[in-house]
């Protein structure tokens, strides 16, 4: 059976009651990409530090979750989550900018018409009855496309969740189920906002499926297994450092691309993720089209976490408990975030990537002349990620460890 690449994310927030595209600006680009990757990284650095093996989220559905939420936090905890989201100061046109952003991504059609599938979407979830400030509401309405929705978390929670899990499939195509798992919605929920990215593109150039077979892959110097394992000769955007090499596969239309990043040595990895946030931004001028034997493995990961305490450690400390200010929501500091759940799938293989994700918050240049082709050999751990090569914002970021093909779908 054919299969495509495949990824997929999931995130959740919720927030519960607690008593007591026109297009878009060149600097408004350059700034949400570097507060995406700038958060990304910092959150990759955490979550690498807590998790073991294979790792996989996605920074641009996160961030844009939790910008939505910012939109009603205020005094300290807006003060907060502006430092953990890298946001601008001056906080001006914040949410304008990240409408056009995401019509951006959008594109035409929502991507269909530019040889991939892009499409974000953003959903607000509120109790019936409840009282939401207009202006928050139709904030996000006119931003981020994120009309109210009503629901009833008090007398009906499995029924709501179902709803919102069901929106989630849909704008995932099926990829995500069941995002909000059974008990998580309670009667004190009074908020949930979500956002799904989906992404489908096939390589500019693809593997061919005859060249692929089985080759070792190390896992550490003791650890070793067979791998799926795809080759390719051709251009490809390449460098390297003395410790790693780096390369671009492209997908089909130019506009996203993955970037892998591959230690020299076996136990590289860690001191490779260290050195990767400076280089993510130099990478694009200093990337050199050339030829490269390319030798990847298949894989494919599921990831599941729930990320309310590493924010809290990233300083977005009073979103989560009773100092919460989000009377931009309400009029009242009457709700907080009390869950962060991230979910995320992903696919590789000879014709593509299809990547999804939702998160909802609860709450360079040719060569002078011929020269013999690198060799970019992926036989150990390393890193990767997709990003929008206009923004330069990274869509998903994750390493592989331990690379698993598994059955397709």
């Amino acid at each position: 059976m054919k299969i495509s690449g495949l990824m997929k994310v999931a995130i959740l927030f919720m927030l519960p009651f607690v008593p007591g595209r026109a297009a878009l600006a060149a600097d408004a680009g350059d700034w949400i990409g570097k507060a995406n990757n700038a958060f990304g990284m910092d959150l990759y650095g955490k979550l690498a530090a807590k998790e073991r093996g294979n790792l996989f989220f996605s920074p641009n559905s996160i961030e844009t979750a939790l910008t939505m939420t910012y939109a009603g936090a205020r005094g300290n905890t807006a003060r907060e989550m502006a430092a953990v989201l890298h946001l601008p100061a001056d906080g001006e046109n914040i949410h304008g900018d990240m409408g056009k952003f995401i019509d951006d991504l959008n594109g035409p059609a929502g991507g269909k018409a530019r040889g991939y599938e892009l499409s974000v979407a953003n959903a607000l979830w509120g109790q019936t009855g409840y009282d939401f400030l207009p202006d928050f509401t139709a904030l996000l309405k006119t931003d981020y496309g994120a009309g109210l929705r009503a629901v009833d978390f008090k007398q009906d929670s499995e029924g709501a969740r179902k709803t919102i899990n069901g929106w989630v499939e849909k704008e995932t195509r099926d990829k995500i189920k069941d995002l909000i798992g059974p008990g998580v919605l309670t009667p004190a929920t009074r908020l949930v906002l979500t956002n799904a990215i989906y992404f489908k593109g096939t390589w500019a150039d693809k593997f061919e499926k005859t060249a692929t077979q089985d080759e070792m892959f190390h896992m550490s110097a003791n650890d070793e297994k067979n791998a799926p394992t795809m080759h390719r000769t051709g251009e490809y955007g390449y460098m390297e450092g003395e410790d790693f090499q780096a390369l671009k596969l492209a997908y089909k239309g130019g506009e996203l691309s993955m970037i892998v990043l591959l230690p020299r040595t076996v136990d590289g990895l860690a001191a490779l993720e260290k050195e990767m946030p400076p280089l993510i931004p130099a990478m694009s001028d200093k990337m050199l089209n050339q030829e490269v034997e390319v030798s990847l493995p298949k894989f494919r990961m599921t990831q599941e976490f729930e990320l309310a305490n590493v924010l809290s450690e990233m300083g977005m400390e009073d979103a989560f408990d009773r100092n919460a200010d989000f009377s931009g929501m309400t009029g009242r500091k009457d709700v907080a975030i009390s869950r962060v759940i991230h979910k995320a799938f992903v696919e590789v293989n000879e014709e593509g990537t299809e990547a999804a994700a939702a998160t909802a918050v609860a709450v360079a240049a040719a060569m002078a002349r011929p020269l013999p082709p690198k060799v970019f050999r992926a036989d150990h751990p390393f890193l990767f990620l997709i990003r929008d090569e206009k923004s330069g914002a990274i869509l998903f970021l994750g390493r592989v460890n331990e690379p698993d093909a598994g059955s397709g779908t």
